[in-house]
């Protein structure tokens, strides 16, 4: 009867961390029968994820070297690292670590017939004798999105050792192509390789368990039989039988073999995209980095999903509280990767995506701010760019043939959904693009508008004129109501930058206390307390561009112009590689002063996807040279591997926190978005135009200067005033009488609401006859509930803005 293996002491261990989000790969196999993704930084692999890319099932697993008189090393912290991929465009990397004593070198896959990576290892000798010298793998399992509750164990397999571990019904099994030497299953912090290795240069053979915590395995790789290469394999299964065969078989199978099917499912696609290639200053080439940057971070199993990153920002310091990091879809994020795979091509894919997007809307028609691949929420908020973003990409593949009305057919229904929950619940939004802050945000209502004159043809070629007339109505009553909404001037601001006037980053509700942009606070999230509310007139933002790229503002107007001098003084980083921007005034998303990790606090950092956007809105203005020099600069802030981060480091060198001016700072990285704004960035500078500008805002408020007649009063956007001379709607969600009066209720009026093709219940007064200076008054009889509101709501006839 065999003896129970031994438990390790320590147990739960440390708090479970995450690893660097500085990610130097990215990869997986194009095969539905993989099922596993992986990353790369520091020379070794990071979060490996099964069986979905939203399920991250490992901290790290890096390589530990021992040599005589106690010395130990660790690749990941003492080695300098290179990375190349194995082809253009094939997320199959060569990684060279080396120290002044050795050099390993690796090259990492994807098992494309089976849930495994594979890793091919040898290691060389640079300072005295390959028997000098142990090679150790250190393998730290976090099953599933989580490094607490994991177990791990030294077993066997049909005779074959190998090392495992389960948690959370999901499990691994690593195996090697030599014998294991010595191995260990230990707590980290207290009974792992690592501390064993570093404190007695040798393996504790009783450590063989460690139940229920944080844990770590360790196995002595045979490298002292004379061989100085091995293949690792470490398969995933739903059993640890099931995880061991799929170790086992890619062992047998070997590298090679499937390193050539790899390399030519990743070619064959590439092969399929348009030829964008460019290349930086090593050879790297970019667009290539790009493409296969989108497509390393789709889903199998959910066809069209996609997450915004295979990293968790500041990872090393997050824990399990973190379940999601960056690994979750997002709308917005989903809809710019289904622009970048129609700039490159693939409009299948792109297809594929507004399919998945169908699939999660909600009930009412809005998208969640961020959902797992299966659709179950993770965060709550509600962002109104988001809502409306999948019809403006149902319009661009109509537009460009890939949606005929054959196909269309099947879409109406949820865009009908998406067009009724935007008119119903905006101009407003509750969360900002950046997820903060509520109220009137230049980029959400560019996004809102475009999006409902997308709609608008789209409802033309279905054959219903009607609620595409009423989202015409709609979008050029907001229209006329930006500057209004979001415009300043005579403030501070303008005259240090002689300016008249610019587009602030968000203006408070009209229900919220403020008649104008000019009134009103907006806080700013993720600052210390006390340092949280800032007049809405002082805060600024790229995000007014977002009025040129959607088409509703010329780059030439004037009070855009005024603007982007406004962000430059305000918002340009001069950094080495040329000019960065921050996401708005007082940002506090970023790494603290000192560099410690952002945690709920710290201050904002530079944005090389803005580098793109600044580069559409130069190429929108005719300045194509200045859009190449920005393309360049967006290119230079890449990290090692040519992947864009979410942010770099704008201060002075910090070494010990892995910090450089210019370069990558501890946010995401990669960032999918970014790598989206890059390849539409190569193709808006090869066709000489802005690849995703919707042409409809272009035609009516840019050439044919198509105004409004209408204001809109809703109960979630109360109108103070109305210009003389315009008619003032009042729209419901249900129905209701309207008694109104212009002189005080000496007499009055009466008019029933009429519900409109999307479920809108409006009536329209006829108030554009009366003088400035009055004031209407009106309430409700609500006939399904046989009641009166029994409140009086009031709007002011005023003169007309002058423009």
């Amino acid at each position: 009867m065999a003896a129970t293996p031994t438990l390790a002491e320590g147990a739960p261990g440390i708090p479970a961390r995450w690893t660097s989000s500085a990610k130097s790969g990215v990869g997986a196999a194009l095969s539905p029968a993989s099922r596993v993704w992986f990353t790369l930084s520091h020379g070794i692999v990071n979060e490996i994820y099964y069986p979905g890319l939203d399920s991250a099932c490992t901290r790290d697993m890096g390589l530990l070297v021992t040599g005589p008189g106690g010395w130990f090393s660790e690749e990941k912290r003492d080695a300098a690292h290179a990375i190349e991929p194995f082809e253009d465009g094939v997320p199959a990397y060569r990684l060279l670590n080396t120290t002044a004593r050795y050099r390993i070198e690796k090259r990492i896959l994807a098992d494309p017939a089976r849930p495994a990576l594979l890793q091919e290892t040898s290691f060389t000798p640079l300072e005295g004798a390959a028997a000098d010298y142990r090679v150790y793998v250190l393998l730290a399992p976090h099953l599933v999105n989580a490094g607490m509750g994991n177990t791990a164990w030294v077993g066997e397999h049909k005779g074959r050792r190998m090392l495992f571990a389960s948690g959370r019904g999901t499990c691994l099994a690593l195996a090697s192509s030599l014998p294991w030497g010595d191995c260990s299953a230990g707590y980290v912090g207290f009974s792992d390789g690592w501390q064993q290795l570093s404190r007695d240069g040798r393996l504790d053979p009783a450590c063989q368990r460690a139940e229920d915590g944080n844990v770590a395995l360790t196995g002595e790789i045979g490298f002292s039989s004379g061989n100085s290469k091995v293949l690792l394999a470490l398969g995933f299964g739903a059993t640890s039988d099931e995880a061991a065969e799929n170790a086992a078989a890619s062992v047998r199978r070997g590298f090679e073999p499937a390193a050539k099917t790899y390399v030519a499912k990743w070619q064959k696609w590439q092969a399929g995209l348009l030829p964008l290639d460019r290349h930086d200053a090593s050879g790297l080439n970019t667009y290539r980095v790009s493409t296969a940057v989108l497509a390393t971070h789709l889903s199998l199993a959910r066809p069209g999903a996609a997450v915004a990153s295979l990293s968790i920002p500041w990872g090393a310091s997050k824990g399990d509280d973190d379940l999601g990091g960056y690994h979750l879809v997002w709308p917005r994020d989903l809809v710019e990767t289904a622009d970048g795979f129609l700039a490159a091509g693939d409009p299948a894919q792109a297809l594929q995506i507004l399919t998945y997007l169908r699939s999660i809307q909600q009930p009412d028609g809005h998208w969640p701010q961020n959902v797992w691949l299966d659709g179950s929420l993770y965060w709550p908020g509600i962002q109104m760019d988001e809502c409306a973003f999948p019809l403006l990409l149902a319009d661009a593949l109509h537009r460009a043939g890939h949606l005929p009305r054959a196909k269309l057919t099947a879409f109406m229904p949820m865009i009908e959904k998406a067009a009724s929950y935007v008119v119903r619940n905006g101009p407003v939004t509750g969360q900002d693009r950046w997820e903060e802050d509520a109220g009137y945000s230049p980029f959400t209502l560019a996004v809102e508008i475009s999006a409902l004159l997308g709609a608008a043809d789209l409802f033309d070629v279905s054959g219903r004129p009607a609620p595409a007339n009423y989202l015409r109505e709609i979008a050029d009553c907001w229209n006329d109501q930006i500057e209004r909404w979001t415009y300043v001037s005579g403030t501070p601001e303008c005259r240090q930058a002689g300016v008249d006037g610019y587009y602030v980053r968000i203006a408070p509700a009209d229900d919220a206390g403020a008649a104008s942009p000019k009134d009103g606070f907006v806080p700013i999230k993720n600052r210390p307390p006390g340092d949280t509310d800032k007049p809405a007139e002082a805060i600024v933002s790229p995000d007014a561009l977002a009025l040129v790229r959607f088409g509703l503002r010329a780059a030439d107007d004037p009070r855009i112009v005024d603007t982007v001098k406004i962000i430059d003084a305000q918002l340009r980083c001069d950094l080495p590689q040329g000019p960065l921007w921050y996401r708005y005034t007082s940002d506090g998303y970023g790494e603290h002063a000192d560099g410690a990790p952002f945690d709920g606090t710290g201050q904002g950092r530079p944005w090389p996807l803005l580098a793109g956007e600044r580069a559409h809105y130069e190429l929108a203005a005719g300045h194509k040279d200045k859009a190449a020099s920005l393309l360049s600069t967006f290119e230079a802030s890449a990290g090692q591997g040519g992947l864009l981060p979410e942010q770099v480091w704008d201060g002075a060198d910090i070494p010990e926190r892995e910090l450089w001016l210019g370069k990558p700072s501890g946010s995401a990285m990669p960032l999918v978005w970014a790598h989206s704004e890059h390849i539409k960035l190569l193709r808006s500078l090869r066709d000489g135009a802005v690849f995703d500008m919707p042409p409809q805002g272009v035609k009516r408020y840019i050439r044919d200067k198509t105004g409004s007649t209408l204001r809109v009063w809703r109960f979630n956007n109360r109108l103070r005033t109305v210009d003389a001379g315009k008619t003032l709607r009042v729209e419901l969600l249900q129905p209701a009488l309207i008694r109104w009066s212009s002189d005080h209720w000496q007499t009055s009026h009466e008019i029933q609401t009429a519900e409109n093709a999307l479920g809108v219940h409006l009536a329209d007064l006829a108030v554009a006859d009366i003088p400035p200076g009055n004031i209407i008054v009106f309430t409700f009889f609500w006939p399904d509930g046989d009641r009166w509101e029994n409140v009086d709501f009031t709007v002011g006839i005023e003169e007309p803005a002058r423009t």
